[in-house]
């Protein structure tokens, strides 16, 4: 398989670094072209990104020079596809001029998630929502196509609750106890989060009370008809480098023992086979204190999520259980890289 060119948009930010890290040697796509602001064109890439990652920054981005957005359907032809890490605040129209000059773009960012005709993708969970590229195109005239992952806490939760529909969820509450990396490498100063919580993640509640519904809602002709249950958050960002861990509590429309759900767990499959679709998209962790973040976000390379300490509620059919997730990798920059790998196995790119 010949390798496709890829363009990050919004390279030097904490989520396009990651897209550089985990594109590094991927066997499908190779840089094509790396993105930012004007302060940074023009110059190496090893000379503008605050490198912020454990790992070295990989050679083959570190000398590319950074080129400037307002190259886009000009000089950037033999790319195929953007990843977006944009900020809200432009990525709205950057991601449109990239469908309007026909390339696909994979973005991580919320402004387009809501639309009627973007997909919001997780692929273990909603491929079929793919039939909305078609719908897009037609509605906006585009050769190309904007698809979308969700928020990372969402992401996290809602691969946890897919299995569970089978028996009829009701309610879903949920409190997340969310990593500093979530608000970037500059998001929050030190001395704000350590020895703290921080009760309070702008518009995060919103996001993981309608986007699921989104994702596990039905395809019906054009659009997508929504899930119909609620879903309550409380979102807190905790002294913790990576991984979002979450306390949820379900309510079933019928009696649901612990041993069945576990087993539903362990038993979720998907046929996707792609580069990072994990092995298991959920591992079931038995010890009494997992998941935990050190512990567990790493698993599936970041791409996996674990869950842990099922168990009774106490209000009607409840079951309250503990998911994790690794917030940066399955929850951003892996999550935009896997709804790419399924455009290509599919023929979209």
């Amino acid at each position: 398989m010949r390798r496709i060119k890829v363009g990050i948009l919004g390279a030097t930010g904490s989520v396009g670094q990651r897209f550089v890290q985990l594109l590094e040697g991927h066997p499908w796509f190779e840089f094509g072209a790396l993105f930012a602001s004007e302060r940074s064109v023009g110059k190496k890439y090893r000379e503008v990104a605050k490198w912020s990652l454990p790992s070295e920054m990989p050679e083959e981005a570190a000398d590319m020079v950074v080129k400037s957005m307002d190259t886009i359907g000009t000089s950037t032809d033999d790319l195929a596809l953007m990843f977006s890490a944009l900020p809200g605040t432009i990525a709205s129209e950057m991601e449109k001029k990239c469908a309007q000059a026909g390339y696909a773009v994979a973005s991580n960012v919320a402004v387009h998630r809501m639309e009627k005709d973007v997909p919001l993708l997780i692929p273990e969970i909603n491929t079929d929502h793919f039939g909305l590229i078609d719908v897009q195109k037609s509605n906006r005239g585009w050769d190309g196509f904007i698809v979308t992952n969700p928020n990372c806490s969402t992401i996290v939760m809602t691969l946890s609750l897919k299995p569970l529909m089978r028996f009829g969820l009701e309610t879903v509450r949920v409190a997340t106890m969310q990593a500093v990396s979530g608000a970037g490498y500059a998001g929050l100063p030190s001395m704000a989060i350590l020895d703290n919580v921080i009760p309070y993640i702008g518009s995060e509640e919103g996001k993981m009370e309608s986007e699921p519904l989104k994702i596990l809602g039905t395809l019906e002709g054009s659009e997508v008809k929504n899930a119909e249950f609620t879903i309550c958050a409380s979102c807190h960002r905790v002294p913790v480098m990576d991984g979002h861990t979450e306390a949820i509590w379900v309510n079933f429309a019928e009696n649901v023992s612990e041993e069945e759900v576990k087993k539903t767990f362990k038993n979720f499959t998907t046929d996707i086979k792609t580069p990072f679709a994990p092995e298991k998209p959920i591992i079931v962790r038995d010890e009494p204190d997992r998941p935990q973040p050190k512990l567990d976000r790493d698993a599936g390379h970041g791409m996996s999520i674990s869950v842990g300490r099922i168990r009774k509620g106490q209000l009607g059919h409840e079951m309250k259980y503990i998911v994790q997730g690794h917030n940066t990798v399955r929850g951003a920059a892996g999550a935009s890289i896997l709804n790419a790998e399924v455009l290509v196995e599919r023929g979209f790119i």
